[in-house]
């Protein structure tokens, strides 16, 4: 993500309010040319010319929109008219009218200061930064006063035209001129933060945005901007704060939203994230941007099949995005669909074929798809691009373990243990190749490894616990089994485990006790098996209309596990196509029993230590 860009940022800090009309305009309305209008128009001229100069002092700008409209009208070839009524224009904000106004005016007089400074700002406002930085400049040459500066508002256009078209220092300087003039001005303040900022002097910058927000703690800008600061720096919990207070300040502004919107999913508040950024999206249903960021915090927040259609979107306004595209194939391979998420990657890799990660995501989904072949070639051609990529050499060892290639496997699992110590996948996936090969001793100091830096890894607890076994370490072995246990309470395998060692050490009973819960627990697996076969029998039979059919299937997934809740649920949907309402409310009503029961009994505390 790409901060205090120009175009974005800059532009919010330059305000409405310009350069009040030069007293020679107000004073008297020049005379229009004898040959174009008669004595009468010109004092009809004069008269709306200085109605509009009073109406524009009392900021009321409709009436002097329509006495500086009669102007231009009655003396099209005066230019203090055009420069006049182009002044209320940018005023109202009608940058483009303005444009017109005012180039006419300076056409007709080119020395006009005030058509020159009012149009340089009103090019600034529409992003033409050259243009702006031309007028500035014939400003200079032009004005009879050259000592005097010019306002904070056109000193802030003036150094986002400079920062646009690549000369940030100048434009600090700009700045700094124009504060040690107006030294309490917020809006200076906040300008040459973002100009500071964008320099990437973040401290300085964050100065700056603070002494903006003590002078005025309604100027929204520069919460923007100080929280945009935090979010680059990682202070997540700031940058939430001082992008919540701009978002309320400036309820209907997109960019801040958005932003508001990434802070707090880089703060793991996704669905707060989601509200704020579908609030955007009706202020502006066309923004791909908006779109965009809601398809990455529903990833975030695991729910990459509602993030797809999205991102399909986004990609279809941005095909040359190889981020989108990147993004768009994670969420498929996250789906599932490893192998409609490998049309997209090869897309993006045509855009951006030295991105390292890119060729991670692409073999991985190859992994998916079972093409090891092809799964080696992407990691290896990412490790040329980055050769001490830990992740890369871990993605490597799978692929190369999955095709009986276990010497090489162990090679690229110590290297990637190596370079990142602090990863807990590659010791737990070299213990249980170690086991595998019956290299039991190494096998148990990367498993110790594994369950140090991943303490709540059951199936790795489990492993260890039979490591030790094998290494004659009963004690051991029983401590480790138990918090396997623990972890893992659904899992037989442990109990199993667990019972052959109390035989060894004479607890007959308790290794009675650990094999009937491995019974139970077998019968249960065995249940959910059949019941998972029935349920997506069931689930295609009403896909396909099929309701008496999709019910009995259903009913048979009931009956193999009556605590399966999405089994319920589902045959509830059927009942309600067949029109059985009661049936189908009692069934939903065992489903959500059974998802409470579930969600209070992962609540409970362990009873072991």
């Amino acid at each position: 993500m790409q901060l205090f860009q120009t175009r974005s940022l800059l532009l919010c800090s330059v305000l409405t309010t310009i350069t009040p009309l030069a007293q020679a305009q107000t004073a008297s309305m020049p005379a229009a040319s004898s040959q174009t209008a008669t004595p009468d128009r010109v004092k009809e001229a004069d008269e709306a010319f200085r109605a509009g100069s009073v109406a524009y002092r009392q900021n009321d700008l409709l009436s002097a929109h329509i006495q500086f409209a009669k102007v231009v009208k009655l003396a099209p070839e005066v230019a203090a008219g055009h420069s006049a009524f182009g002044t209320v224009l940018l005023a109202e904000g009608d940058l483009a009218y303005a444009a017109d106004q005012l180039e006419l005016a300076h056409k007709l007089d080119p020395q006009n200061s005030d058509a020159i400074l009012n149009l340089a700002i009103v090019y600034s406002q529409l992003r033409e930064y050259q243009k702006s930085v031309q007028m500035f400049q014939l400003l200079d040459e032009t004005k009879s006063d050259a000592s005097q500066p010019l306002t904070p508002q056109a000193s802030i256009a003036y150094a986002a035209a400079l920062a646009a078209t690549g000369e940030p220092a100048t434009a600090q300087k700009q700045l700094e001129l124009a504060l040690s003039n107006s030294p309490d001005n917020a809006a200076l303040h906040d300008s040459l933060g973002t100009i500071l900022a964008q320099q990437q002097t973040y401290s300085d910058a964050s100065v700056q945005f603070q002494r903006a927000i003590s002078l005025e703690p309604s100027l929204a800008s520069a919460h923007y901007h100080l929280g945009s600061v935090f979010l680059n720096h990682g202070d997540l919990a700031d940058a939430v704060s001082e992008l919540t207070k701009a978002n309320d300040l400036v309820k209907e502004n997109v960019e801040y939203a958005l932003q508001l919107g990434r802070a707090l999913r880089a703060n793991e508040q996704e669905e707060m994230a989601l509200t704020v950024l579908r609030h955007a999206l009706v202020i502006d249903p066309g923004s791909t941007d908006i779109k965009y960021e809601i398809a990455l915090t529903l990833q975030a927040n695991d729910n990459p099949r509602e993030a797809i259609p999205l991102f399909q979107q986004v990609v279809a306004a941005r095909p040359q995005d190889s981020a989108v595209l990147t993004n768009l194939g994670l969420a498929l391979v996250q789906t599932g669909d490893a192998k409609g998420a490998i049309i997209f990657y090869l897309r993006a890799l045509a855009l951006d074929a030295d991105n390292p990660t890119l060729r991670q995501d692409l073999g991985v989904a190859y992994l998916q798809q079972s093409d090891l072949n092809h799964a080696i070639e992407q990691f290896r051609a990412g490790l040329l691009i980055e050769p001490d990529n830990s992740h890369l050499h871990y993605d490597l060892g799978l692929a190369l373990k999955l095709k009986d290639d276990p010497t090489a496997a162990v090679a690229e699992f110590l290297r990637a243990e190596r370079l990142d110590p602090s990863l807990p996948d590659p010791p737990y996936t070299l213990g249980v190749l170690y086991m595998q090969l019956g290299r039991f001793a190494e096998s148990q100091a990367e498993l110790e490894n594994a369950t140090a830096l991943r303490p709540n890894n059951g199936e790795a607890w489990a492993l260890l616990g039979n490591v030790y076994k094998n290494n004659n370490e009963p004690e051991k072995a029983a401590s480790a089994l138990r918090r396997a246990i623990d972890l893992i309470p659904n899992q037989p395998s442990p109990h199993i485990s667990l019972a052959a060692i109390l035989i060894q050490q004479g607890d007959s009973e308790g290794a009675a006790a650990e094999r009937k819960k491995a019974a139970s627990l077998s019968r249960i697996a065995v249940s959910r098996q059949r019941a998972n076969f029935a349920l997506d029998s069931g689930k295609a039979l009403l896909k396909q209309g099929k309701t008496a059919d999709a019910i009995f299937q259903l009913q048979t997934a009931v009956e193999a596990d009556p605590n399966y809740s999405e089994a319920h649920s589902a045959l509830a949907d059927a009942l309600d196509r067949q029109g059985r309402g009661a049936d189908a409310a009692l069934e939903r009503q065992k489903a959500k029993k059974l998802l409470s029961n579930t969600s209070t009994a992962a609540d409970v505390p362990s009873a072991h230590p």
